[in-house]
């Protein structure tokens, strides 16, 4: 297990802080003779920055090679299973079935492509931060969507993905940038804090294979199968 550069700056001032109040616990203990209280201090840097560290690791996933299997863009809780009659967002257009993902602060927090895929549309939506939770933050929550044409084989069928920011979550990174290619389980952003993940699949391309109240590993957990 490693923690995703994207929390450097994070997981990175927390550690300067550790040391420092390392280098405090040490002076109280063994210069000023207060062992408890130092001990306490060197404890208490020690919890905070594995906290931290713990929000934004990043453990190893085994990704299915079977190309007809469409996988997890995120760790958490299937919260939805919807289909919609009119999605647009090219070259996403027509009847699309999503399904919603939450994200709780326990929760790892790098979003993974659900498909080897060709990006060809990146788009943001300025918007509210409710609870990620609520029935409409997935259409007034600040957003980040990619979209674009998946491969499984010979077969070519639209995907797109959407990062949404919750209460808590207040920054959403994609550096993605259309024209990229992404393989199958490969991360591409996170969202930091709790938040929610959107899969949008076509209609009648894939056969969903999770249900409401599943919990799913972003990368190894299979969403849907892809059918003829």
């Amino acid at each position: 297990m490693t923690l995703t550069h994207y929390g450097l700056r994070e997981w990175g001032s927390a550690f300067v802080i550790m040391v420092l109040l390392f280098a405090g616990a040490w002076y109280l203990a063994f210069r000023m003779g207060c062992m408890r209280t130092g001990i306490a201090v060197a404890a208490v840097s020690v919890f905070l920055f594995l906290v931290i560290a713990a929000f934004f690791r990043n453990p190893c996933r085994r990704i299915p090679g079977n190309p007809c299997l469409i996988t997890s863009p995120a760790d958490g809780k299937i919260t939805d299973i919807v289909e919609l009659d009119d999605f647009n967002l090219p070259p996403f257009t027509g009847k699309a079935v999503r399904v919603g993902i939450f994200l709780s602060v326990f929760d790892v927090h790098v979003n993974r492509a659900p498909a080897e895929m060709t990006v060809e549309n990146v788009s943001y939506r300025e918007g509210e931060y409710l609870d990620a939770r609520h029935e409409g933050a997935s259409q007034r929550n600040e957003a980040m969507t990619i979209s674009g044409t998946a491969h499984s084989g010979e077969e070519r069928f639209p995907v797109a993905v959407r990062q949404i920011s919750g209460a808590i979550a207040r920054r959403i990174v994609c550096p993605v940038k259309a024209g990229e290619k992404l393989k199958k389980g490969q991360i591409y952003g996170m969202i930091k804090f709790g938040s929610r993940t959107e899969l949008y699949l076509p209609v009648g391309r894939a056969e969903i294979n999770v249900k409401t109240g599943d919990r799913v590993k972003g990368g190894s957990s299979v969403i849907a199968t892809l059918t003829e």
